[in-house]
């Protein structure tokens, strides 16, 4: 799909700190056009993969700075990052602030944080202007991450977005794979909801954010229906025609300590500021949308 619902983008330069899944929606939604993509990956086996697909890519990780980065990051006009932090911080500010301080041409520069940096809320709802009272580490350095971006805006006067999201999950990641591959664990937590969005819905929000800046701006990105776990585990396993996995309470489970980390915060997400400001319509506005589209274009594969 090209960018033809967005107008103002036909063509760019855009540079992406960690081309990774949600980022390789977006440039997708580039490709057609006149756009230059650039990006780096974590291992010189997916620099090499990316290349393959007609991107310059470059390896980049917390340790290591991206090699030549004044000439790598020459002439960029959108720049979106989705590296997490380390213990240390943000290792893009670290390595490059000054960099990208430097980059005369920007136009836009989007951070992809979590959702998690609102904490827990006891299932009410949260929006972008709400307390953020993180419970966890990640949580804490997510919201650190952000304030360090915007101060950075602020001081070098560049156009920088924040946008807080929800559980990301679409074709090659969702809970029809985790059925199928068996896997799938359908966890209760008693009134305990999660936010989720559709990568191809976060790739529209970019887009339109990208065709219509708003330097310092925040968005929550999600869709409109905050549910339990264990409800869409039973939706998708009807859309298979498979048994739901058997309840397991959660104090029961045998959850990773980063799976229990996401079951510690529990709140309702709004997401009325990118309907309202960037005119987003939600192609899935909740997840039985979302997962019915994954399961019927896995049809025809």
């Amino acid at each position: 799909m090209t960018n033809h619902t967005v107008p103002g983008l036909n063509q760019g330069r855009l540079f992406c700190f960690g081309l990774g899944y949600s980022a390789s929606a977006l440039v997708k939604r580039l490709s057609g056009s006149d756009w230059r993509i650039r990006g780096t990956a974590r291992t010189l086996e997916k620099c090499t993969r990316l290349e393959n697909a007609g991107y310059d890519a470059f390896f980049f990780d917390s340790e290591i700075p991206l090699r030549d980065a004044t000439k790598h990051l020459a002439d960029t006009t959108h720049l979106l990052t989705s590296v997490p932090p380390d213990s240390f911080g943000d290792p893009v500010l670290r390595h490059h602030a000054e960099h990208i301080a430097n980059i005369s041409s920007l136009h836009w520069v989007g951070y992809l944080s979590t959702t998690g940096v609102y904490g827990d809320h006891k299932g009410d709802w949260v929006d972008e202007d709400s307390t953020l009272s993180p419970t966890g580490l990640r949580g804490k350095l997510r919201a650190e991450t952000e304030r360090a971006w915007l101060e950075l805006g602020k001081a070098k006067g560049l156009p920088i977005h924040i946008f807080r999201l929800a559980g990301i999950y679409g074709p090659g990641r969702n809970v029809l794979n985790a059925l199928r591959e068996g896997r799938a664990t359908r966890i209760q937590k008693p009134g305990q909801v999660f936010s989720r969005i559709h990568v191809e819905d976060l790739a529209e929000t970019l887009l339109r954010s990208m065709a219509d800046p708003k330097p310092a701006r925040i968005y929550n990105v999600c869709d409109d229906k905050p549910a339990p776990s264990e409800d869409v585990m039973t939706f998708a396993a009807n859309l298979l025609g498979v048994p739901a996995p058997p309840l397991v309470s959660f104090k029961d489970a045998k959850l990773s300590e980063m799976a229990q980390s996401f079951y510690a915060d529990n709140k309702r997400v709004r997401n009325e500021r990118i309907k309202r400001e960037l005119g987003v319509v939600l192609r899935y506005a909740d997840y039985e949308a979302g997962l019915r589209a994954i399961f019927t274009s896995s049809l025809y594969k």
